[in-house]
């Protein structure tokens, strides 16, 4: 007589761990909120918004807000600061946000125009983006948007 392993337990446990994994899978969080912009207008003769707020990045690492020099990539401590006084005199004046100004149930400062567009040329790296990116969320703007002008 041969001896013979007996895979009887082997099987049960495999089949426990894959009932738990099968319960547990639904459970994990998996959601990618994205804001779909909306189709352009056929007005041409709209002009840009005077709270749009543009921070645009040069070849040679400068950052620019609304085409006036604040900082470099390497300290970007100008730009929150510059950032965050507007939000603050925004937040004193009153500036709303056109898509926010009528949810009711928002208070006065979540309401406020917070909206910063980055724009890079092609040439500039991901991290050098990323950066500024970031310090932007540091000014507390909300929502960031990649502005692209060419998609050739």
């Amino acid at each position: 007589m041969k001896p013979a392993i007996n895979v009887t337990p082997l099987i049960e446990v495999l089949l426990v761990l894959l009932i738990i994994f099968m319960v547990i899978t639904p459970l994990k969080p998996s959601a990618f909120k994205t804001k779909i912009p909306a189709e352009p207008n056929e007005r041409t003769d709209a002009g840009a918004n005077p709270n749009s707020l543009v921070v645009s990045l040069s070849g040679s690492r400068e950052i620019y807000l609304n085409n006036e020099k604040t900082s470099t990539v390497d300290d970007p401590e100008k730009l929150i600061e510059r950032l965050s006084k507007i939000f603050e005199l925004r937040t004193q004046n009153g500036v709303f946000s056109e898509s926010l100004a009528q949810k009711n149930e928002l208070s006065a400062s979540e309401k406020i125009e917070r909206t910063v567009f980055i724009k890079a040329p092609r040439a500039v790296d991901y991290g050098t983006v990323a950066r500024v990116v970031d310090a932007v969320k540091q000014s507390g703007a909300s929502p960031i948007a990649l502005q692209i002008d060419d998609l050739n």
